[in-house]
């Protein structure tokens, strides 16, 4: 029997066919507005991939995929460019196309939901990247093809070309099977380098203790935190953040600047982009947060790290506390 792994705390995630029925009959009562599409970076800045000069930079791709350059090599977390999930149709187009992405070094994969692992988009990345994935899904990269891979435990780290990729704790599940359900593990990845801004990406998540516990043991900068589909809440909320739950996520790892992510490219629940960042900044204002510590990305858009840290005042840590929403 293939081992199974749980989160902490033994938190389920688990649903019902009848939990799965009440939420289809409730859809079909819904009307969203989908008009609003999350905006291209005007005019293109993929150029800058190709040529960071020294620069740590950071860009949005779409849902969870981000490119990280730091230390002289190309990270991308979750690649994903698929032009549909399912049956559904991509929301907005990927910010650089893949025919248009620099020689990649590094993938990191939070989990094997489709969403965040989608073959199509690995086999096509350029170059010859070192895949790091949780553990227990090894195997599968290896049986698709993949030459270079690692396996990391909840906690581990691995060192590559001077950047350390530390392995953390998440509040999930995962399949890709009927029959594989939790035969992986899920999770996220803090990326630390010398001389440049701590990342922290956190995958795909509910809100959990912790994210209390990854700010105690890092000193995170930016912040890369889910706030979309979450809706119907009490179907999705042990696996996905609300986006006041990711405010107070972002509060519990005390980094400096958020990053909100996993909204606008798929729809996966029935929340809409426009109504994930209309909660977000309400829940900022409310909070009365530094408008300053809040970045939201375009797609394509091409951000120096530390210069964008420098000119937010360097922006104090966020405070741990509170309770959850």
């Amino acid at each position: 029997m293939p081992k199974r792994y749980e989160n902490l705390d033994n938190v389920s995630t688990q649903k019902t066919w009848a939990d799965f029925r009440r939420w289809q009959q409730e859809r079909k009562q819904k009307q969203k507005d989908l008009s609003y599409v999350v905006p291209h970076a005007v005019p293109p800045q993929w150029n800058r991939l190709h040529h960071p000069n020294g620069r740590p930079q950071l860009c949005w791709i779409g849902h969870s995929t981000f490119v990280v350059q730091m230390n002289g090599i190309t990270i991308v977390t979750d690649p994903v460019w698929a032009k549909r999930m399912g049956t559904a149709k991509r929301l907005s187009a990927p910010g650089v196309p893949l025919e248009e992405m620099p020689s990649v070094d590094a993938v990191l994969i939070s989990h094997g939901h489709y969403d965040h692992l989608h073959f199509g988009s690995l086999r096509r990345l350029p170059g010859d990247p070192h895949v790091f994935v949780p553990v227990g899904l090894g195997r599968l990269l290896r049986r698709r093809g993949c030459r270079h891979v690692t396996e990391l435990s909840w906690w581990e780290t691995a060192s590559f070309h001077g950047v350390s990729l530390t392995f953390v704790p998440a509040q999930h599940w995962t399949r890709r099977t009927l029959w594989d359900t939790n035969t992986s593990h899920w999770g996220g990845w803090v990326i630390e380098a010398d001389g440049a801004p701590t990342v922290y990406f956190a995958g795909d998540s509910g809100y959990f203790r912790g994210f209390r516990d990854i700010g105690e043991r890092f000193s995170v900068d930016y912040a890369l935190l889910p706030i979309g589909a979450y809706e119907p809440e009490w179907f999705m909320g042990p696996q996905h953040t609300t986006p006041e739950e990711a405010v107070q996520a972002f509060l519990d790892c005390r980094a400096r600047l958020f990053v909100p992510m996993h909204y606008g490219a798929f729809r996966l629940a029935d929340d809409t982009p426009k109504e994930a960042l209309d909660r977000l900044r309400a829940e900022w204002r409310r909070r009365g947060l530094d408008d300053a510590r809040l970045l939201c990305l375009k797609l394509g858009e091409v951000t120096d790290i530390s210069a964008q840290l420098a000119a937010s005042g360097g922006c104090r840590r966020a405070e741990s506390g509170g309770n959850k929403p």
